[in-house]
């Protein structure tokens, strides 16, 4: 019992670090390249509450979705810990992207942490730029020190 709690917590934190680098390569290769007909609008002035660029988090959320619900009606409970890593990892870029970064919602909120300012400046280094065939700082949750305050 405690060596299968551990197996899918295992599961689930290497999944939700596998994602960092699935994000960055999408972002990198996907968003600025072939899907940047969806990304674009990202880069521009919001003209409304969602923008194309949802699409990305409305995918991960379906996937992270179907694999907690494979895992639980199967019972092949690695799956339910790869769909928990997918999602914590969704609620970590909501978080420091969509509410921190961008202030999709309304709160109050001064970064202390060193951690999530270089989050914070290295998201914003990647927004002065705004074109599909150049950039910097495609991760996420990740950022090098040189973004550090």
């Amino acid at each position: 019992m405690i060596i299968n709690v551990l197996i899918y917590t295992v599961t689930t934190l290497v999944t939700f670090v596998f994602m960092e680098g699935v994000a960055w390569f999408l972002h990198k290769y996907v968003m600025h390249g072939i899907g940047w007909y969806l990304h674009e609008d990202h880069h521009r002035p919001r003209k409304g509450r969602f923008e194309k660029n949802d699409a990305f988090g409305l995918f991960f959320a379906v996937v992270s979705f179907l694999f907690i619900l494979t895992g639980i009606l199967s019972g092949f409970h690695v799956n339910l810990a790869i769909g928990f890593g997918i999602m914590l990892y969704g609620v970590g870029y909501f978080m420091v992207h969509d509410v921190f970064f961008h202030k999709r919602v309304k709160i109050q909120y001064r970064p202390k942490s060193r951690y999530i300012k270089r989050i914070l400046n290295a998201h914003a280094a990647h927004h002065r730029v705004s074109t599909s065939d150049s950039g910097v700082c495609f991760g996420f949750l990740y950022a090098s020190k040189e973004y550090s305050v």
